[in-house]
């Protein structure tokens, strides 16, 4: 039973992955590439790792709400005028985080935190394409990294990887879009985003609890 109405079918909802992977490629490599690098950057310690982490992560919710909805899921989904929208506004969030954050490195340590990290960045990355393809949607009728829901879910995986405080407010768009994200996607039977909404509840709970516990930089 549908838990959610959507102005487009099933098939038009898999279909406009299938038209976004074949538009784009190969530049997928490109952004698991960009994916890569960013827990380069956390794991090593590099003077203006930081900075740069949140650039990659501008640049993906940039990519997300400028190319992906406005340019194809607006094409079945008149909201996705409204997500792209959000999805630039986090983007700019995190440039300018990158901006006016001071030139550290991402302290990164072995902790509940990274390791719940590690966890939703190999979910993002690897998990959740294959349970795509298992249950029957692979590519290129899935969301490959760099669409929302496995980018997301990635999103928060690399900010628990980094030992740095980050004000909660800031990053309320991803965790609006986990349960958003989540319940449409559950409408078509999408079971790998089942991760998104543990990302999102998880994700935005041991950043406040980190906040709390480190003094952060």
């Amino acid at each position: 039973m549908p838990v959610m109405k959507t102005p487009f079918t099933v098939e038009q909802f898999f279909d406009i992955f299938r038209i976004y992977n074949e538009a784009v490629w190969p530049f997928q490599i490109f952004l698991n590439a960009l994916a890569l690098l960013s827990i380069v950057f956390c794991i090593f310690r590099l003077k203006f790792s930081t900075r740069l982490i949140y650039f990659i992560l501008g640049f993906l919710w940039l990519w997300m709400g400028g190319v992906y909805h406005l340019m194809f899921f607006s094409k079945i989904n008149p909201a996705a005028f409204v997500f792209g929208s959000l999805f630039i506004v986090q983007s700019g969030l995190f440039i300018i985080l990158g901006v006016t954050g001071r030139a550290i490195a991402a302290d990164w340590r072995l902790d509940g935190f990274s390791l719940t990290g590690i966890l939703f960045i190999l979910y993002g990355l690897l998990i959740y394409p294959l349970i795509g393809s298992i249950a029957g949607h692979g590519y290129p009728f899935s969301p490959t990294f760099g669409l929302p829901c496995p980018t997301t879910i990635y999103t928060f995986g690399v900010l628990l990887l980094m030992n740095h405080r980050i004000r909660i407010w800031t990053i309320l768009i991803p965790f609006l879009w986990s349960i958003v994200g989540f319940f449409a996607a559950l409408n078509f039977r999408v079971f790998e985003d089942i991760g998104l909404l543990i990302a999102g509840i998880a994700g935005i709970i041991l950043l406040t609890v980190r906040n709390r516990k480190y003094i952060g930089n």
